[in-house]
């Protein structure tokens, strides 16, 4: 589950915060408890008898943390995280054949320049800034370049974590951004394919325009608890992207 934290201004934010499961040891890696081992084996087994490719070491479709990522997703339920896990399979096989999306092919997003990933929280997790205010509605899909992102992100995890923060930075963020269409079909990627990845949202620099997009796109997000934080209450000053105060320079998500 994730947290979701925002403000108007400044560094402080209202967060979506996972639940701490009992399951994770004191430095933040995540370990696989009895009846989460027994469902993982039963998930395991009925995945590879519906789409054998899953059993290819190589190609770590399969592993037991993103069973087990999934199988939380749906409440430890077997049945229904295996159709989401199959699901995700078959969206993968379809929609990236090659096994990623290249640079080439996402281009025009890019050169917006309005997502940077740089530094780790003090729990370990990736961090990713996006640009409110540099996204502007596109006719074309997007979805090539929210799984070139969410992917890019994946890669930076350090070993044992398997989540991600973001902070979303609402400055300058008006009408010409509202991208519902975006907003929500990114929401759908990464609740149906990238399940339990999303460890922290904060949202910054939230304009009062916003909280009327916000009304509509919350009863999507799912089991969202909200607080508010200060971003130096989660993210260490060497962390910290140097336009919040902090000491790193914003990357350009390309150059990760």
């Amino acid at each position: 589950m994730a947290r979701c934290c925002y403000t108007e201004k400044g560094t402080r934010a209202m967060s979506f915060d996972e639940k701490l499961e009992e399951a994770r040891d004191g430095e933040g890696s995540m370990k696989i408890n009895e009846m989460e081992q027994t469902k993982v084996s039963l998930m395991r087994t009925y995945v590879e008898s519906q789409d054998p490719s899953s059993r290819d070491p190589s190609s770590q479709k399969a592993d037991d943390l993103m069973i087990r990522r999934f199988l939380r997703a749906r409440d430890l339920d077997v049945e229904k995280a295996s159709a989401l896990f199959l699901r995700y399979l078959k969206w993968r096989q379809t929609f990236v054949p090659n096994g990623s999306i290249s640079l080439s092919q996402v281009r025009n997003e890019v050169a917006q320049n309005k997502m940077f990933l740089q530094g780790l929280d003090k729990q370990g997790r990736p961090i990713s800034v996006v640009l409110g205010a540099k996204h502007f509605q596109y006719q074309g899909s997007l979805d090539e370049f929210k799984l070139y992102a969410f992917d890019k992100i994946c890669t930076r995890m350090p070993p044992g974590q398997e989540k991600f923060v973001v902070i979303g930075d609402l400055e300058g963020w008006g009408y010409s951004n509202s991208d519902m269409r975006a907003y929500l079909g990114a929401l759908s990627i990464l609740q149906d394919y990238y399940p339990e990845r999303l460890g922290k949202l904060f949202i910054i620099h939230a304009p009062y325009i916003f909280m009327a997009i916000w009304k509509i796109v919350y009863p999507f997000i799912d089991k969202i608890p909200r607080r508010r934080s200060t971003l130096l209450e989660e993210i260490d000053e060497s962390q910290l992207p140097q336009i919040y105060g902090g000491k790193l320079p914003l990357v350009p998500i390309q150059d990760s």
